[in-house]
């Protein structure tokens, strides 16, 4: 006989309304239509769906609130279409929710104290971090909030028990491995910032990408994923290894900064040097010449975050997520 507790996501399948809806029927909330409510009423007798006691307990505490806790003070954040796709993506789940969405800017001391405020104040059901760096104070002060925490990518010295990332170390050695299968052997790389777990995955997916090849891994400049870092990282990339073939950027943004360096440098792309990136933002398809890259789904990276926090405040126990990247191949490799 099969005993499994049906999960709140089948629930929401059977009666063909959201999971917010389900959880507000569940807890007897307002603002739901007489149909959503005895569609969900129905779905739950068919299935014989028990809420637990532990996921009414919480439910019934809520605040209404989740954060979205960004690792960053910097002005210029909202302008980098990575995070503008994630924040759309954790808006998308949001709005099918009874939550409110909270954005911490909290790489200061300031910022921090906003968060801990919050969370003291008990303001808030739950917390998403992005963009954390190794030892980040961050991490301790959401998770001495007593609420559930997922972070969007893994930090870099530690394994959270809750977590959506991008297979950013394979798809940084499919990059490379693209660039090796159309010639190119005196392969560069651009890292991103190496205090971030992103960072660091993108660089070793380099590295095994060249050894697997018995190819140097001696052309490496470090960038910080801002464009102004990427033609920094080029420009002493030309200057050091004028023989490189092609390069790998670790991120779009970067990427772009590389292609107005070479550009400016007489370089041709993908005549001289073939550059790949890293991320598929809009952007990528704009450079000139259109860039090669790496997609990672960000939006859904955010939408699959806020599922998974929606369903630790629900009670239940989802497990980590480590999202697909697939190359796309336009015209600068």
């Amino acid at each position: 006989m099969n005993n499994r507790q049906p999960t709140l996501d089948e629930v929401a399948l059977r009666a063909g309304v959201s999971r917010g809806t389900v959880s507000r029927v569940i807890n007897n909330r307002e603002h739901v239509s007489k149909k959503a409510r005895q569609a969900v009423q129905t779905a739950i007798e068919e299935l014989g769906y028990v809420p637990s006691s532990a996921a009414r307990a919480l439910s019934s505490q809520r605040r209404g609130a989740v954060v979205l806790a960004i690792s960053s003070d910097d002005p210029a954040l909202f302008a980098n279409l990575f995070f503008a796709e994630v924040i759309s993506g954790v808006n998308a789940v949001i709005e099918e929710t009874d939550l409110e969405l909270l954005l911490v800017l909290a790489a200061s001391e300031r910022g921090r104290a906003r968060l801990t405020r919050i969370l003291q104040s008990r303001g808030a059901d739950g917390v998403m971090l992005l963009a954390l760096r190794e030892n980040d104070p961050l991490s301790k002060v959401a998770e001495n909030g007593g609420v559930p925490v997922v972070h969007g990518g893994r930090p870099l010295n530690r394994v959270p028990q809750w977590y959506v990332d991008a297979d950013n170390r394979g798809g940084a050695r499919q990059a490379v491995e693209h660039l090796i299968a159309t010639g190119r052997s005196s392969i560069a790389t651009v890292t991103g910032s190496q205090d971030m777990r992103v960072g660091v995955d993108r660089y070793l997916g380099f590295r095994e990408a060249v050894a697997l090849a018995g190819l140097s891994d001696s052309r490496v400049a470090h960038g910080d994923f801002t464009e102004a870092g990427g033609a920094a990282a080029m420009t002493r990339l030309l200057d050091e290894h004028p023989d490189l073939d092609a390069v790998f950027v670790a991120s779009d943004a970067m990427a772009a900064g590389a292609l107005r360096v070479l550009r400016d440098r007489g370089r041709t792309v993908p005549g001289d040097i073939a550059v790949v990136g890293f991320n598929d933002v809009v952007t990528a398809q704009h450079t000139q010449p259109a860039l090669t890259t790496i997609r990672q789904p960000i939006e859904a990276l955010g939408r699959e975050m806020t599922r998974m926090l929606v369903r630790l405040i629900n009670g239940e126990q989802p497990t980590p997520l480590i999202l697909p990247t697939e190359l796309v191949v336009r015209e600068s490799a």
